[in-house]
């Protein structure tokens, strides 16, 4: 579930870099955050057309399945498969088994029981890991702004669900707090090892089908081991709702994401986690008749003034040999 938006620079902030010169982040940025977060906000309306008949766990794997064939198909017929190596293979088996296993199967867990804003809220946390774990282990640095736009984003995102989050039905349990505490932590190991030195040296589409094929092999195995054999539905809409999530939001939106990820690193990358809710929002206006509050507005306000201040100015430079193969890879 997956997913869900300059005052002068402060004389004290470093640039959150990757090492190398930072510099900016320019319109090709811009346009794959801009449509990483269209397609992940629009899906908050079609995965309300997988629920009913077909058991979560089938739908997702249905979905990663879907998406596992048909990446590695397209790879294969525009001749960009490549016969991965041993640490290709370990690669994809960590991300694949933590952010199209783990994270998509504990939050559509937590979802039979939270509300979607309470876990929208929690999700914009993917900040935080992204951000300290990439300090950690990639050497990043901490911009003053950026933490200040961030914390500004998540606020708003308070604001925005201030309704959902003070209803009765949002007290939910510890423990499916905890589910998607978990879902955050898993899908930031599988954004953080993108932007590390062994991600950036792997092919990026064909490493992404094997990635999504560990994903699906264990999704269907717990799939099996949860809700019994497979389930179809007969309605159109699943199978086409199923065939958007597998394409667009799967091949195509992670495909970007994870290139995003190299060329502005995690943190700020995970910024969409921020912004897509508010767009889901935006869509449900348009097509559910979701009605605005002045809270609610306000949150939307402050959650894109946080993406403006948080991704100012500049952006992780790719300095590295590996890391300019890579972006010449990935636009080939």
């Amino acid at each position: 579930m997956t997913s869900t938006r300059s005052p002068p620079r402060l004389p004290t902030a470093e640039p959150l870099t990757t090492g190398g010169n930072a510099r900016p982040a320019g319109w090709l940025t811009a346009a794959e955050f801009g449509l990483v977060t269209l397609i992940w906000g629009s899906t908050w309306l079609v995965i309300k057309g997988q629920l009913g008949v077909v058991p979560p766990e089938w739908s997702v794997a249905y979905r990663f399945v879907g998406a596992t064939f048909g990446l590695g198909v397209a790879t294969v017929v525009t001749g960009r498969w490549q016969r991965p190596r041993l640490a290709a293979h370990g690669f994809a088996l960590v991300v694949g088994t933590a952010q199209f296993f783990l994270n998509f199967n504990l939050v559509y867990a937590a979802e039979t029981r939270l509300p979607s804003g309470l876990v929208a809220l929690i999700f914009s946390l993917l900040i935080v890991p992204n951000t300290v774990l990439a300090a950690i282990f990639l050497k990043t640095r901490i911009t003053t702004t950026f933490v200040i736009g961030s914390t500004i984003g998540i606020g708003g995102l308070v604001l925005l669900f201030a309704h959902d989050l003070a209803a009765p039905s949002a007290t939910g349990t510890a423990f499916d707090v905890a589910l998607v505490v978990l879902a955050v932590l898993s899908a930031s190991v599988g954004n953080v090892l993108q932007a590390g030195r062994l991600g950036r040296s792997l092919p990026p589409l064909p490493t992404l089908a094997l990635a999504l094929g560990y994903g699906a092999v264990f999704d269907v195995g717990f799939a099996l081991l949860r809700a019994g054999p497979p389930t179809l539905d007969p309605r159109p809409e699943y199978w086409l709702g199923l065939a958007y999530l597998a394409v667009a939001a799967s091949i195509v939106a992670f495909s970007v994401y994870y290139r995003l990820i190299r060329r502005i690193g995690p943190g700020p990358a995970a910024y969409t986690s921020v912004v897509v809710p508010v767009l889901a929002l935006f869509l449900s206006t348009l097509f559910e008749h979701y009605r605005w509050t002045q809270a609610s507005e306000a949150g939307a306000a402050l959650a894109l003034a946080g993406l403006v201040i948080a991704l100012r100015g500049r952006s992780p430079a790719t300095g590295t040999r590996a890391a300019r193969r890579d972006s010449r890879h990935s636009a080939a």
